[in-house]
């Protein structure tokens, strides 16, 4: 078979090994990536297609006579036209749960970031503070212990759960919040009533339009002003005006997030105003360990050895 990768430079930093890859199909073609004018060319006389983030529109698919499989090097297939796959007789196949424990861990030390006042000690660090203090250390910013507060978790499948178990080995007590519009669960709290009681909220539900804008200026007002914000999810969850409101009015005590509405920002966004209080912002770089990046790798490979016998693992159409 022969197969091509569109944008491999979106999962590749050079430090992935691709060999197990290669050695699945008869020619595999690297493309760092790929614009929408060299699409056709590249993909017309393939079996394979690999995208990361490529739009495969209905009209691009009718070019591919040839075209057996899909290889998605991510879990959303937004970028994808399924059903014209569909119709074509394409299989086309995701990756899936390869980010759990980096995107856990990322949630922890974000969550241990503002609990230490970690940035603000660095900074005071690097701007001589330490060297003139009075005394041997200093103590000039809050520090809390994860110990004994509470968790709430809005969202509890495979990273929801893998961020409890992280949050129980600090001795944290853990609250799981019901979604809108999901059917009632044991020991599932009203986000309503769950919200007064926890010192950090993080997110890791999908956006839908249950959702969307779901920690609104209302939520964030039932929040103690002591609570910690965190958003490993998605951007949308959360109304970022409203977010940007409540940490200039000392409405709850930070926030730290990996993800924005639009990505890149590259018209801005409100949250990226310096002058906006305790705010940890991060790249949506959560999911990126090396670990991570090459479990999808080693799972595409995966997904093609199964399709070669007549399986499909991962299947996310048909």
């Amino acid at each position: 078979m022969k197969a091509v990768y569109l944008d491999y430079q979106s999962l590749d930093k050079n430090d992935l090994d691709f060999s197990g890859l290669h050695a699945v199909f008869d020619e595999l073609i690297l493309y760092p990536s790929t614009s929408q004018e060299q699409l056709i060319e590249r993909i017309q006389h393939v079996d394979v297609i690999i995208s990361n983030k490529v739009q495969l529109s209905a009209t691009t698919l009718t070019h591919c006579t040839q075209l057996k499989l899909i290889l998605i090097s991510a879990t959303g297939t937004n970028n994808i036209d399924l059903a014209q796959a569909t119709q074509q007789g394409v299989t086309v196949c995701n990756c899936q749960g390869y980010g759990t424990a980096a995107v856990a861990q990322h949630t922890l030390m974000l969550m241990l970031n503002l609990a230490t006042s970690f940035r603000q000690y660095d900074r005071a660090v690097q701007q001589g503070n330490w060297n003139t203090s009075s005394q041997f250390c200093l103590l000039d910013f809050p520090i809390i212990e994860l110990s004994g507060k509470t968790l709430g978790l809005v969202g509890y499948g495979e990273l929801g759960k893998a961020v409890a178990k992280l949050a129980h080995a600090f001795g944290m007590k853990v609250m799981i919040a019901s979604l809108p519009n999901r059917p009632e669960m044991a020991e599932r709290v009203p986000l309503s009533e769950l919200l007064p009681q926890v010192d950090f909220l993080s997110l890791h539900c999908p956006l839908t339009p249950d959702t969307q804008d779901l920690i609104d200026t209302k939520a964030l007002s039932q929040m103690k002003k002591s609570a910690f914000l965190i958003n490993c999810a998605r951007g949308g969850i959360v109304n970022e005006q409203a977010l940007a409101d409540a940490l200039r009015a000392g409405e709850i005590a930070g926030a730290a997030t990996d993800v924005l509405t639009v990505e890149p920002p590259k018209a801005g966004n409100v949250l990226l105003d310096s002058s906006i209080p305790n705010l940890i912002i991060t790249p949506h770089s959560a999911w990126g360990s090396v670990d991570a990046r090459q479990r999808i790798v080693q799972q595409m490979i995966e997904n093609t050895e199964a399709f070669k016998v007549g399986l499909a693992i991962r299947k996310v159409n048909g």
